[in-house]
């Protein structure tokens, strides 16, 4: 199937369901310029072998419907289309899909769980997964990825007119795992997505959440977390587009880095246009750089084609430790070590906080404990 659309904007060039439609990358590519393309094991460039396998686990409250689909289901694709040659591939390889759709009116009580588990590393495998939030329903979505695996998805989120989704996506693989992901929400009249990311295993990560309203009153709420550790390469890559008066959006991504050739790239890409009067919009991402070693690239990006909007604004920030905070803690007797955890925690708890559920929230916490737990005596040298 293929699609022929004129770019979205500067920000957004092209969207197609065929892979042919995208060059291979060379690295050179704005969207691809971060990612070391040799660790994507022939995601990108067709070489990979298909023989993995991906295991795929649901949980569902009583009242919401899950199906395993052929590739021919209509409600699949509804509110995606690839942009760029991996999506493009996932698109074209997985044989079944899931899909999830919570009906009318329906408050769903319990989350729905979707755990994926990867049993080795290597051979790729693909996967869809639509999730359908109808008119005035409200919903819980988690993923979870765990395990061996390279791993190339799309996951699209259709949410009804008036209906609220929230998505909790737990990247914990093993350290050999790669793992793509392309997230895309599609949002009704007044319908609510909030969406948290929390990447924190495998040995490449890269995930591209995306956002498109297509009605008025649409609200958008992206948050992340994430804690880099030595060689490990984790990448977002958002895309909030306003094409409607009206919407509002928020993102909040923040992260840890530690030892050496830790990388974390962060870019988030709004675009407002023409015809978004009224956009609300802001996008924040802030980093902690706790040891020598470490890189962090962070790229905020704000199209505005409209001279009438509520607001549109943009912030980017990393740095080391503040010597400031540090001393304050040292000054009431806290031990160095103890201080700088307390900043960490307080820094990343924010957005953790956030989580609606408890045992991914108290998972997530524990996890950044652990990770504290391996941070070397010292950190480095504060920046002059």
């Amino acid at each position: 199937m293929g699609l022929d659309t004129k770019p979205l904007a500067t920000l957004h060039e092209k969207a197609s369901y065929e892979v042919a439609d995208f060059e291979v990358p060379t690295g050179r590519e704005e969207e691809w310029r971060f990612t070391p393309l040799r660790r994507l094991k022939g995601l990108h460039n067709g070489t990979a072998d298909a023989s993995g396998k991906i295991i795929s686990e649901v949980e569902a409250p009583a009242g919401v419907t899950v199906e395993t689909v052929g590739r021919d289901d209509e409600r699949i694709g509804r509110a995606f289309v690839p942009s760029d040659r991996v999506s493009a591939q996932a698109w074209s390889s997985f044989t079944e899909a899931t899909v999830v759709t919570v009906p009318k009116e329906l408050e769903a009580v319990e989350p729905v769980v979707i755990r994926r588990n990867g049993e080795d590393a290597s051979g790729a495998a693909y996967g869809h997964t639509t999730v359908i939030v109808e008119p005035f329903a409200k919903a819980t979505v988690v993923l979870t990825g765990r395990g061996s695996a390279v791993y190339a998805e799309n996951v699209e989120f259709v949410v009804g007119d008036s209906a609220s989704l929230s998505v909790i996506s737990l990247q914990d693989w093993a350290d050999d795992a790669v793992h793509v992901a392309r997230q895309h929400a599609r949002l009704g009249r007044d319908a609510r997505f909030t969406s948290h990311n929390i990447s924190l295993g495998g040995d490449l990560v890269r995930v591209s959440p995306s956002v498109e309203y297509a009605e008025r009153g649409g609200d958008a709420e992206l948050y992340g977390v994430y804690f880099v550790d030595g060689g490990q390469h984790l990448e977002h890559r958002l895309l909030v587009d306003h094409a409607v008066p009206t919407c509002r959006s928020r993102v909040d991504y923040r992260g840890a880095l530690q030892d050496q050739d830790a990388h974390a790239v962060w870019i988030g890409d709004v675009i407002i246009r023409a015809e978004a009067e009224g956009t609300d919009t802001y996008e924040l991402n802030r980093n902690l750089v706790l040891t020598d070693g470490t890189r962090v690239d962070s790229v905020p990006n704000l199209e505005i084609l409209t001279g009438e909007v509520a607001g549109a604004g943009h912030a980017s920030a990393s740095g080391r430790l503040d010597d400031e905070h540090l001393f304050y803690l040292q000054a009431r007797g806290i031990p160095f070590d103890q201080a700088r955890r307390m900043v960490v925690r307080g820094f990343l708890g924010q957005l953790v906080d956030r989580i609606e559920v408890d045992e991914v929230r108290e998972k997530v916490a524990a996890a950044i404990e652990a990770e504290l737990d391996r941070a070397p005596a010292r950190e480095a040298e504060p920046v002059r």
